[in-house]
């Protein structure tokens, strides 16, 4: 995934014009405090699969990140009990719109954009509106994700800044919505990922408890290093996990090198079944 740069946005206030740079998070929420959130280890096994459900016997990892509507409560407690601190990730949409869900009636057409290339059935979100029903919508996600039993949240899509939505969404738009979802998972004791979006790393660090990424190996832009500013190496130098995926290397071209970052990667087919290769071995 591609990321375009966005260095400076305008920011209202007062209604004055105010340009501020969106590394400083000018303008945002503290932190909403989750002690008792899963931090996930900087070496945590895991399994991404979003297009079926694990069945039993289950794989011996850590974690486990699945579909959040799909999955029924007692698959997420049937994970829980079959390995002792395995923990269980909710994925959900945040910034697209899904037309299968089955709260797909409750998006209005003001928050609905563009088509995702190469995504049937799928409209980038307006995400400046979430103070109204769109933030509603993903309030009752969370909260589905918590009467599941999941332990943590993985929202997908929330780099729309950086793609062709319908919208003209800013860097600090994206910033205010990102953090708004954060906050909203740790009010419910759930721990958050922070889904690429890579360039936003250094103001959303101390939001988010752990990150996932797509391909950063075969665009060259998994660490500081590489970029000059943003890399998940800042999130293993803050104590926090990195999870990893790549779908088109060979193993034998980003496994050492992830080892080496402490990343927690993965080989896997683009439609998240479940065919895994670890780096680490499990």
């Amino acid at each position: 995934m591609r990321y375009l740069k966005a260095l400076f946005a305008a920011v209202f206030t007062a209604g004055l014009i105010v340009t501020a740079s969106p590394a400083q998070g000018a303008a945002l929420p503290a932190p909403v405090a989750c002690p008792g959130c899963w931090h996930p280890a900087l070496q945590t096994s895991w399994q991404w699969q979003l297009s079926s459900l694990p069945t039993s016997p289950y794989l011996n990892v850590d974690m486990y990140d699945i579909d959040g509507f799909d999955a029924p409560a007692g698959l997420v407690a049937d994970l829980h009990a079959t390995k002792q601190g395995r923990k269980v990730v909710c994925y959900i949409s945040a910034g697209s719109y899904e037309n299968w869900r089955s709260d797909a009636a409750q998006f209005p057409a003001s928050v609905l954009g563009k088509n995702l290339a190469g995504w049937a059935g799928e409209r980038w979100l307006d995400i400046r509106q979430y103070d109204g029903p769109l933030g509603a919508i993903m309030k009752a996600r969370l909260d589905m994700c918590k009467a599941k039993g999941f332990d943590a949240v993985e929202p997908d899509n929330v780099d729309g800044y950086t793609n062709k939505t319908g919208f003209p969404l800013t860097a600090a738009d994206q910033l205010a919505y990102n953090t708004w979802l954060a906050n909203e998972a740790h009010a419910r004791g759930l721990s958050v990922a922070l889904k690429n979006d890579i360039e936003q790393i250094p103001t959303l660090l101390p939001y988010f408890d752990w990150a996932l990424n797509e391909e950063c190996f075969s665009y060259k832009e998994c660490t500081t290093a590489d970029n000059g500013s943003y890399g998940y190496d800042q999130f293993v130098a803050a104590g926090k996990a990195v999870m990893q995926v790549e779908y088109s290397l060979a193993t034998s071209k980003f496994c050492a090198k992830a080892n080496a970052q402490n990343f927690n990667s993965l080989r896997k087919h683009l439609e998240l079944d479940a065919y895994r290769v670890a780096c680490r071995g499990v």
